[in-house]
């Protein structure tokens, strides 16, 4: 299986489903509570402030912020979204079957780029009927969720899985500490904005109990 990247993947996508790149769109397509740059908010709450599209990943760009009704002051280029709650998984489909499930974890106070930990699940999430259409065009599909929520959709599958069928892995960013005491672990550079590499189990090895960084 050939993995790309959404830089990769844009520039031959059918231009009826570059939609599918502008996470604006893609949330007012599943009814969530969003909008543009000055597009009032319904009521005062938190919400997720991201770029309109971002292809480089790594949550670049966004951040959460108290919004009232004006929302002028948020960058050009970006939107406002409600927050979902729950846990963060990445599913990946061939030919619209589910292949692969993992589960982010984070700490409190981590910043929305920063995981520490990639972990595989059994969990399922069947494609839902907005996004079967695309099957029959895009061989390969990776949608982000929170709780139930699709939050991301790419054509392409996860990268980060592309070397092993991994069971962890953990993210290494600038200014860690080298872990110690994961053993059964080996590390591998993949530098990806402040993300140098993981440290990464294989499915082979025998489980030992995670140890955070």
């Amino acid at each position: 299986m050939k993995y790309l990247n959404d830089l990769e993947v844009w520039q031959t996508c059918p231009v009826e489903d570059l939609w599918v790149f502008d996470k604006l769109l893609l949330s007012k397509m599943l009814e969530y509570t969003c909008g543009p740059k000055g597009v009032s908010v319904p009521k005062s709450d938190t919400y997720i402030i991201r770029p309109c599209v971002n292809l480089l990943g790594m949550g670049r760009g966004a951040y959460f912020k108290e919004l009232n009704k004006d929302t002028s002051e948020i960058e050009d280029g970006h939107f406002w979204c409600e927050v979902f709650s729950g846990r963060h998984l990445s599913f990946d489909y061939v030919d619209g079957e589910q292949i692969l499930c993992v589960e982010g974890i984070k700490q409190q106070g981590d910043p929305i780029y920063r995981w520490r930990e990639w972990k595989k699940t059994n969990d399922v999430f069947p494609l839902p009927d907005l996004l079967k259409p695309l099957v029959s065009r895009h061989k390969c599909m990776n949608l982000e969720v929170i709780g139930d929520k699709i939050i991301e959709v790419h054509f392409r599958l996860n990268s980060n899985w592309k070397d092993a069928d991994y069971s962890s892995i953990i993210p290494f960013f600038e200014g860690d500490e080298t872990p110690k005491g994961l053993e059964g672990y080996t590390y591998k550079s993949d530098p990806n904005f402040k993300r140098l590499g993981f440290f990464v189990k294989s499915m082979t090895r025998i489980d030992t109990p995670f140890i955070s960084i």
